[in-house]
């Protein structure tokens, strides 16, 4: 089957171990299901992957990618009743409570040690299959898995934020970020931004942003929680922009992870710093479900045939995304 995948690992050109080509199709296994691919999203842990970080070299060739959506090959018993062709969508986490795996195995994220989504096909626990929410196309649905879970779990079951609470999110324009702006101003919370751009900032406020302005720029007032995925170049802004009390949550690092601590201001104001990666199935499951009752649509900024990956997996590196970006075979 046609497939995108790291042929090996490199810090330095890590777009030179990307290939297109054939893989082997799924093995078939106990309480796993397989998946007829139609799209995958494009992420930062693409990327990293190619650099050697979570994919050892020893791992490859590894198919790429975290989050697809697609047909369903074969029922799956159960009180979900899922049926062979049924359009469905993917959680990515392997192993966070056991699902399909052996005992003692590790959690780890689709493409670390299992093949990953860009292929023809792609064989997950049989638990981590949902059906796909009806007011999505396959591309949209695609970008669920990873930047829109991140942002729903970092959101409220993270920093725990509420309806009529206030959050800053730190570089719009990501998955992470646009899903973030999305979600919030659904639930009822007010959503500051920064982005160095005029026009991203423009295009978050139309996302549903209350406010947009230039990193480091004073917000209009204090926030309950911060959304952080940028690293170094906002940390102390994030710092400085919470409450006291409140949460910053962190999901990423894209401009390096050893910031100034800011160690006297978060002691002395009882700031919590919370990591998160990823969510839960359960999640997952109400992501669903809130996507489909506010009709919720993720932002896409480029749909590629997989025979194009380069292009896209350039465009990500360059940071030329607003929204996701989503290959299909």
């Amino acid at each position: 089957m046609k497939a995108v995948y790291a042929k090996g690992v490199s810090a330095d050109q890590p777009l030179t171990m990307l290939e297109v080509g054939d893989r082997p199709v799924p093995a078939s296994r106990p309480y796993w299901s397989t998946i007829d691919v139609s799209a995958a999203s494009l992420n930062h842990h693409d990327l990293w992957s190619l650099q050697g970080v979570g994919l050892d070299a020893k791992a490859t060739p590894m198919i790429l990618g975290t989050d697809a959506a697609g047909a369903l090959q074969d029922d799956i018993s159960g009180a979900r009743g899922l049926k062979a062709g049924d359009a469905v969508v993917l959680y990515t986490v392997i192993g966070s409570d056991g699902a399909g795996v052996g005992p003692g195995e590790r959690r780890s994220i689709l493409s670390e040690r299992y093949q990953g989504t860009m292929a023809e096909q792609v064989s997950v626990p049989s638990a981590n299959v949902f059906a796909k929410p009806e007011n999505l196309t396959d591309e949209e649905a695609a970008a669920l898995g990873t930047s829109w879970l991140t942002a729903y779990a970092m959101l409220f079951s993270a920093a725990r934020v509420k309806p009529g609470d206030t959050i800053l999110v730190q570089g719009a324009g990501g998955g992470v970020s646009t899903a973030a702006i999305q979600l919030a101003h659904a639930a009822g919370i007010e959503v500051f931004v920064t982005s160095r751009s005029v026009e991203r900032r423009e295009r978050a406020v139309a996302l549903g942003a209350d406010s947009a302005c230039e990193p480091g720029a004073r917000v209009p007032h204090k926030v309950d929680a911060v959304i952080e995925s940028v690293g170094r170049a906002t940390w102390s802004h994030s710092i400085k922009s919470v409450r006291p009390g409140g949460t910053v949550v962190v999901c990423g690092a894209t401009t390096g992870d050893q910031p100034g601590a800011e160690l006297t201001r978060i002691f002395f104001q009882d700031i919590r710093v919370q990591g998160n990666t990823m969510g839960s199935r359960e999640d997952f499951a109400r992501l669903l479900r809130f996507v489909a009752h506010a009709d919720l649509h993720p932002v896409l900024d480029g749909s590629y045939g997989f025979d194009y990956a380069d292009v896209a997996f350039a465009r990500l590196q360059r940071g030329d995304v607003f929204g996701n970006l989503v290959l299909h075979p």
